[in-house]
């Protein structure tokens, strides 16, 4: 297989674009690097189709070596014939090269198989061909009795015939594609209750039955997780009697007492053999799909939760809600160092507001604080309200807001936090992850493992390499969109930058911290292990404010430093203007970017990419994300009424739709179907997690704690709750 040409194909791709981008692929180039500094090679294309082609390439270069290990397994059996190799070589997909070795697979111990070592495969043969000339099969079956092989009669030695026939139809590459596909077109999954009586999440498929070519991602995954914890029986409803029906005709040529035994052998072949393969293979194929759906949608709601934006100047107090053990405090300054931190205990069972509002008010007046971070996990609906009437009385300049704090736990009790601040309780440690992830979600988001952070659905469920890769993969995405300040960024942070990982990480923190902060990107060469490939691949992604080069502050990688130096000359600045704001009319001033580019002999994307940079030196993407929403007015699913009109955060979207944070505990429910007067086939196509949107309550379910929304416009007759 030409690699390239199929890539090409299967993207829509010039086949030498392709070869480029391989080619760098294969250089060691990470995908980050190539996404922003090889534009004239990848035509253009953004990290997430440069990830899904480096996915491509991956998976077919693992197709041609099955090939090449499959054909060697028949080689060596002396049964590679020059049409099963080519089948071999020209075969599309990996199921298509399972199909072909499935007759050469090493086998235990089957009916077929001791029928074959008794020698009745020519029986097998005389039957299958319907030769009737030879005689009646009894008669014919009479000849080839071994009782030493326990087939001492002519009718078991004909049933032993007819087991090879069986096998070998079910071995058929050809019959399993035709069959696999008619399943596929035809089946469906059906779902049973193990016990009807059993109250549990998944009495929606206790009586349930869906087309395979029509159920949703989200449902293949519900009923393998009821299945797996054992409240459901599933299986795959097929149509035996026309399947088996599809065989007769591809197999039987003609008539009379062999096509009986045939049909008898093809019928037995397909619910012996045929059915449950079938069974398997469509259900991991369901699976596989449905998990690789959901992995796509939990890694893009990571990368969009990563790119929130932050509030900038947010001197915070940040709380984390509890009962017993009270509310744990911690006030940072504005670049989130930590201030002070206390408890205080406005929930049940002491419920003390008024020791509260004191603490509160020390804090907010001694450093000055203007934004009050609150977890949303327990206790949150009775520390907001605590909040907002400390606010109201206080007439303190301050707002408050509700933060996610999905994995806060998990950072304050990890080995990280412990290093970072071995003396603070983690219960401290956690209190400052809320406040920090309000003023730099993306600095402290990524101290913490990507499946904990709470943006998608089934995780545990999922093929957990697969997750952990495209995780991470999202993480780097956006760190290198964003870029990192070398002199402040933590080694979790730093290790997620292009060419550097964990290791290098933390060589460039221990050299800061050694040596002081860096002046130039070319100090990064005098990091230990740092070579020449791993500063190319990084070196434009690290930013160093009042450096010694203006350029150092910005994306400009220092391989295009003469040309962005050329471009700055032309236009008659210097680079030291830089730091004086940037350039907007850059492009302007040098008469048009096409000239300069041919003139310097640099790629126009390029050149385009530098003029970007300069007009807006450090632009920061975050800041054109949606803003936080402070201080809403509803604190209880209490408050809520049919019809009302709440502005939310989305927090996580899946397949049927999107949950949104409007202000109390839980998270109320945008169904696909409720977020727009179109069709929408999928949630993301309207909303990402991190949006502001305005939403109108349909219905509210007090007892089951549940909130539906709707973002087609106000209800006008609302349901009966």
């Amino acid at each position: 297989m030409n690699i390239q040409a199929a890539l090409a194909a299967q993207l829509n791709l010039p086949e030498a674009r392709i070869s480029s981008v391989v080619a760098l692929i294969d250089g060691g180039n990470t995908i980050p690097f190539i996404a922003r500094y090889r534009k004239e090679a990848t035509g253009g294309m953004d990290d997430v189709t440069l990830r899904d082609l480096d996915e491509r390439l991956t998976r077919l270069r693992g197709l041609e070596s099955r090939k090449a290990e499959v054909l060697r397994l028949v080689g060596e059996q002396g049964k590679l014939t020059p049409a099963l190799q080519a089948a071999i070589e020209s075969a599309p997909t990996a199921q298509r090269v399972e199909d072909l070795y499935r007759p050469y697979r090493k086998k235990r111990a089957t009916r077929a198989s001791k029928a074959r070592d008794a020698g009745l495969e020519p029986l097998a043969d005389i039957i299958i061909t319907q030769n009737a000339a030879r005689g009646e099969p009894l008669d014919i079956a009479a000849g080839y009795i071994n009782p030493q092989m326990g087939f001492g009669d002519a009718e078991s030695a004909l049933h032993g015939a007819l087991d090879i026939i069986a096998e070998n139809t079910a071995d058929d590459a050809e019959h399993a594609a035709v069959l696999r596909d008619f399943t596929r077109r035809r089946g469906g999954i059906v779902s049973t209750a193990v016990d009807a009586r059993d109250k549990t999440v998944y009495e929606t498929y206790y009586d349930y039955s869906e087309p395979i070519g029509r159920i949703p991602n989200h449902r293949v995954l519900a009923v393998n997780r009821g299945e797996k914890e054992g409240k459901l029986r599933v299986k795959l409803r097929l149509d035996s009697e026309i399947a088996v029906g599809i065989l007769e005709r591809r197999v039987i040529k003609g008539g009379g007492a062999y096509a009986d035994l045939i049909k008898s052998a093809l019928d037995d072949g397909y619910k012996r053999l045929i059915a449950p393969s079938l069974e398997r293979d469509i259900r991991a194929e369901l699976t596989e799909r449905a998990e690789t759906d959901a992995i796509r949608v939990f890694a893009k709601n990571t990368e969009n939760l990563l790119q929130g934006r932050p509030v900038r100047g947010a001197r915070v107090v940040a709380i984390d809600p509890g009962y017993r053990t009270g509310c744990k405090v911690a006030a940072l300054d504005e670049h989130g160092k930590l201030l002070d931190f206390t408890t205080i205990y406005p929930t049940p069972p002491r419920s003390d507001l008024e020791g509260a509002f004191a603490a509160l008010e020390r804090l907010a007046k001694r450093y000055d604080i203007n934004i009050i971070a609150i977890g949303n996990g327990t206790g949150s609906r009775e520390t907001e309200e605590a909040v907002a009437g400390f606010i109201e009385r206080s007439g303190l300049p301050i707002q408050y807001t509700i933060v996610n704090e999905a994995g806060a736990s998990v950072y304050s009790a990890s080995k990280l936090a412990s290093e970072e601040y071995p003396d603070l309780d983690v219960t401290v440690r956690g209190a400052m992850s809320l406040g920090r992830r309000l003023q730099d979600p993306l600095a402290e988001l990524v101290k913490i493992p990507p499946k904990s952070i709470g943006v998608g659905q089934y995780q545990h469920d999922l093929n957990q390499g697969a997750l952990e890769r495209a995780l991470a993969d999202a993480v780097e995405n956006v760190v290198n969109r964003v870029g990192v300040n070398l002199n402040t960024a933590s080694a979790s942070l730093l290790g997620y930058v292009a060419g550097i990982g964990p290791a290098l990480a933390r060589n460039i923190v221990s050299y800061r911290d050694e040596n002081g902060a860096f002046t130039n990107r070319k100090q990064l060469m005098k990091v230990p292990k740092l070579g020449e490939k791993a500063f190319g691949q990084c070196a434009g992604f690290l930013r160093i404010e009042r450096g010694d080069n203006p350029l150092d502050a910005t994306s400009v990688h220092p391989e295009s430093y003469p040309a962005a130096i050329e471009l700055l000359k032309r236009a008659g600045v210097k680079p030291e203007d830089l730091t004086r704001g940037g350039i907007p009319d850059i492009a302007r001033r040098v008469g048009g970017l096409s000239e300069v580019a041919a003139d310097i002999g640099i790629g126009l994307p390029t050149l385009t990419d530098i003029a970007a940079e300069i007009a807006k030196p450090g632009r920061d993407p975050r800041d054109d994300a949606p803003p936080v929403v402070f201080s809403r007015g509803i604190r209880s699913i209490d408050d809520l009424i049919p019809g009302m009109e709440l502005t939310g955060t989305v927090r996580n979207v899946v397949d049927f739709g999107a949950f949104v944070d409007v202000g109390v505990k839980q998270d109320g429910l945008v169904h696909v179907s409720k977020m727009s007067n179109r069709y929408v086939r999928h949630p993301g196509e309207v909303v990402s997690v991190g949006d502001t949107v305005k939403v109108w309550v349909s219905g509210v379910d007090k007892e089951r704690g549940k909130i539906s929304l709707t973002m087609v416009g106000e209800i006008t007759q609302p349901p009966t709750v």
